[in-house]
C-alpha cells in the first residue's frame, strides 16, 4: 500500500487573519495527488473557532478529493475546543506523529 502522505506543520496562533492562506494550501496539496494530509499541530500554541470551522472546510473539500485529513500532536486547548464542539469525533487525531506512523504499519 504506497500512499502518498504530505505532513503540514501548523504553529502559533491558528485565527481568522491566517485561514485564507491554509485554504489555498490545501488546494495546491490536492493538485499534488497526496493520499493523506497530516497535520501536525505540535508549534501551535492557540485555535480560534474560525481555525477550526477552516479545517472543517479543509477536511470535507479533501474527502471530497477522497483525501484523508488526519491530526498529530494537539495541546490540551486545542483538544477541549475539539471535544465541546463534538470535532473529535470526526477528526482522527494521533498523539504524535510516530503513533500516526505506527497505525499506517498495522495497516499494511
Amino acid at each position: 500500500m504506497n500512499q502518498q502522505i504530505e505532513v503540514v506543520q501548523l504553529s502559533r496562533i491558528l485565527n481568522i487573519t491566517n485561514s485564507l492562506e491554509r485554504e489555498q494550501y490545501i488546494t495546491q496539496l490536492i493538485e499534488s495527488g497526496a493520499k493523506i494530509i497530516l497535520v501536525d499541530c505540535q508549534d501551535v500554541s492557540f485555535m480560534d473557532s474560525s481555525a477550526l470551522g477552516a479545517l472543517v472546510l479543509a477536511f470535507k473539500t479533501l474527502r471530497a478529493a477522497d483525501t484523508r485529513l488526519v491530526l498529530c500532536s494537539i495541546n490540551e486547548q486545542i483538544r477541549i475546543l475539539f471535544e465541546l464542539t463534538g470535532m473529535d469525533n470526526v477528526f482522527e487525531i494521533f498523539s504524535n506523529e510516530d503513533e500516526f506512523n505506527q497505525s499506517l504499519l498495522s495497516k499494511k
